[in-house]
């Protein structure tokens, strides 16, 4: 027993107060508590001042050493307090960052031995985008012109006539570069899905 860190000031057991605290265990004036409370603290490393001015209070005061006289020589002891416990909420971040910390620094550590991601949207940048829609552009009205040129030469100079071809030559024009989209996407997604099972098959 070094005294309850919650009992207030704490201070160190000197000979002046283990020769009182013996010596008060033997008290018959005092109560078998205190007397109990002597004993044990006379024997401890440390001793609280509450109890110990209790039992200096409760002595005879014929007997009794002078309370400076008595305190003479002693130290204050301090205690650590209790370290603070950590909340399952901020044990759960904490894991989280720890994941992520690893995560990078492997990644960090394997990047010059992994395949680096390739990535390869279509219309990634505002140039391709531009390029896309300008030759959208292009093709329908390529195909508006094949169109209506066809319709001409077989129906003559018939506005409604030539001005159908033209649409139905529009139309053939959207569903080709639509066409022409699809086969382009699957192309790349062939691509980056390559390198992938190449590592699955190597390891």
């Amino acid at each position: 027993m070094n005294g309850d860190p919650t009992g207030g000031l704490i201070i160190s057991n000197t000979d002046a107060i283990r020769l009182f605290l013996s010596r008060a265990s033997e008290d018959s004036h005092l109560s078998e508590d205190l007397r109990q409370a002597a004993s044990t603290l006379s024997s401890q490393p440390s001793v609280p001042y509450r109890p110990l001015r209790s039992i200096w209070f409760s002595s005879d005061s014929s007997t009794r050493p002078d309370l400076l006289r008595l305190l003479s020589g002693s130290n204050f002891v301090f205690t650590s307090p209790k370290p603070r416990e950590k909340s399952e909420e901020l044990k759960v971040r904490l894991r989280k960052l720890a994941e992520i910390a690893d995560r990078n620094a492997y990644e960090e550590l394997v990047k010059d031995i992994a395949p680096k991601k390739e990535v390869n949207e279509p219309f990634s940048s505002y140039k391709d985008q531009l390029g896309f829609g300008l030759h959208v552009v292009l093709t329908m009205f390529t195909g508006y012109l094949v169109g209506y040129a066809a319709f001409r030469a077989l129906f003559g100079h018939s506005p409604v006539m030539n001005a159908a071809g033209g649409i139905l030559g529009l139309v053939c024009g959207m569903l080709l570069e639509t066409l022409l989209f699809i086969i382009r996407t699957s192309n790349q997604d062939l691509r980056s899905s390559s390198p992938t099972s190449e590592i699955k098959k190597n390891q």
